[in-house]
Parts: C-alpha cells; structure tokens; sequence
C-alpha cells in the first residue's frame, strides 16, 4: 500500500478520527493497493482526497467523524466541500478526481455492508475544459533529441539524451522510461521492450536503432555498476534517477532552443503519437504502442493532426478532385 493512514492524515495533526472510520478507510486503502491495482501515485492523490474531505466534516460537524456521520452525508455537504476546494483554487480536473475518490470510497464502504449512502451519486462531476495534447512538430523534436545534445558528451549527457529518446522514438512516460532495467531496455539484440503501463496495462513496445544506440553509448560511459535487475539509468550519486532531473534537462534544451513552455517530456510522448499519424499510422497501432485502454483517448490526437485530416479530405472527396 502506498501510504497508511497515519500517513495520510500526517498534513492534519488535529483530525482525530472515530476508530471505526479509521479502520474502514485503511480497509479501503488496502483494497485499492492489492485489488485494484491502481498506481501508488494515484492511491496517494486517492488518499488525500479523503483526508481533504475528512478535515471538512470534522470542521462542518464539529467533532472527529465516524463511520455514522458518512451515513448522514447529504447532497448539500458534498457540493460545500467541493465549493471549499475550488475556493482554495483546486481547479476542475482535480475536483473531477477527488469527487470520483469519495464515490468510489461509498461504493465500497456499501458492498462491505458498513455504510450506505448514494447522495454522492446524485452529484455530476465537475466539468473539464476540452483540451489537447501540445506535441512539438518535427523539427523541435529532433531538436531536442538531436541537434541539442553536443556530439561528444559525458555520461550525464548520453543519460539523458537516452531517456528523452525512449520518449520520443518509443512513446513512453517518463515512470516507464525509469523502471527500464539492464536486463529489459532493448539493448544486446533486443529490439521490443515489455512495459507495464498506467493500470497495470502490459504491452510490447519496439524500439528503432537509435534508441539502441543512445542506451548502448549511455551504458559504456556510465561510471556505476548497472546491475540485471536494478534501474537502468542512475543519478550523480548512483542511486535511481529521479523524474524532476529529466524535467531540468529538457527545461534547459527548451531554454537553449528558444523552444515554448509547453516543451515538456511528457509533450515528447504526445508528439511521438501525432507524428506517427501524420506519417500514415493507424489509430489502432498508436493505441497498443502508447498504451491506452480505450481507443476514445487516443483519438484525440486526430484533433491536433487536422491539417493531415484535411489534405486526406481534399485528395478523397470527389468533389475536391473535379476542383
């Protein structure tokens, strides 16, 4: 389990809880870790999103809640703490998650036979601004992967010039990139790599020469032992590489590049996926690389490859050809 209880209500040394509540929420918090299999990121934004609302009641009721007081729960005291997060500035997409963390929560509680109570369900979630990915075009991602990384560089350097390709020439998150062992990157004639995605979502996922080539150089300078089993890429110290360091480098190729703020990592995975749609690639086969579970979410990047779409349109259409 990613964090106890103890854990979770670290941030709120005043909020005793009734023993009854306390024991159904690390029930709950076990089931989430061991059942459902959700990422340890998410059990902790899952975890405070029920210390938030505990903190509420205890302040709304005016004594330490208990297993009964969620019983009472009403329509009206759900949508003042939602009220209460967006006036501290929580903005809709995590008022999305928090309200869809306490539904979850009251369903469970009602299966376990300890609690019923349906007035969260009468709730709709709070609307999200339709927004799409931000992908860098061809040029800027080349930029990044190619013209700015010197042609001679120390093993710092060919680390992270390796993990920004994996991004880019494989599809992958950043968490993905760094749980890459020795003995699964797509090196020594291995050209597939296995992954397991977001949900425990496994899928198999190549890797074109380049990246090869970038891991084998990153291996060769890398002054630690890289172990079978152990991570892959290490930090100045030899300890596993934290995320933020990959962060930085790309902030200062962004910086180095004249490149936009929206020249994140994460925007190298998005501009993996539309310029391979641009190039022809069926939505299907970017599904199963970037491993999505629905099909719905990879369609999206058809929005930010309109001007293929439309040159499709105008080379199709009879009418376009009489033109």
């Amino acid at each position: 389990m990613s964090e106890t209880l103890d854990d979770i209500l670290a941030g709120d040394a005043e909020l005793p809880l009734g023993s009854d509540l306390r024991d159904a929420v690390q029930a709950w918090l076990a089931h989430l870790a061991s059942e459902r299999g959700h990422s340890p990121a998410t059990q902790d934004a899952y975890a405070r999103d029920v210390r938030q609302f505990l903190a509420f009641l205890k302040q709304h009721n005016g004594h330490p809640p208990c297993l009964g007081d969620l019983a009472r729960v009403d329509a009206k005291t759900v949508r003042a703490f939602l009220a209460s997060r967006r006036k501290s500035g929580t903005v809709s997409r995590s008022l999305s998650r928090t309200l869809s963390a306490l539904r979850m929560f009251f369903r469970w509680l009602e299966r376990e036979d300890t609690v019923s109570n349906r007035a969260l369900q009468t709730i709709a979630l709070p609307k999200i601004p339709h927004s799409v990915p931000k992908p860098l075009n061809v040029e800027a991602a080349a930029a990044i992967v190619n013209g700015g990384m010197p042609a001679e560089l120390d093993w710092i350097g060919a680390r992270d010039s390796a993990v920004l390709l994996l991004l880019y020439g494989c599809g992958l998150r950043i968490s993905e990139a760094l749980s890459l062992t020795f003995r699964t990157a797509p090196i020594n004639g291995r050209d597939v790599m296995h992954i397991s995605g977001k949900g425990g979502k496994d899928r198999m996922v190549p890797a074109i020469a380049i990246v090869s080539d970038a891991i084998h150089r990153y291996v060769r300078l890398c002054p630690y032992p890289i172990t079978p089993d152990g991570p892959l890429f290490l930090g100045a110290r030899g300890g596993p590489l934290s995320p933020r360091l990959i962060q930085l480098a790309m902030e200062k190729l962004r910086n180095d590049l004249g490149l936009p703020e929206t020249a994140t990592p994460h925007a190298l995975r998005h501009s993996f996926a539309t310029h391979l749609l641009s190039a022809g690639a069926d939505l299907r086969q970017i599904q199963e690389l970037l491993g999505h579970a629905s099909l719905s979410t990879t369609q999206i990047y058809t929005e930010v490859d309109a001007t293929r779409l439309l040159s499709v349109y105008d080379a199709a259409h009879p009418r376009a050809r009489l033109a």
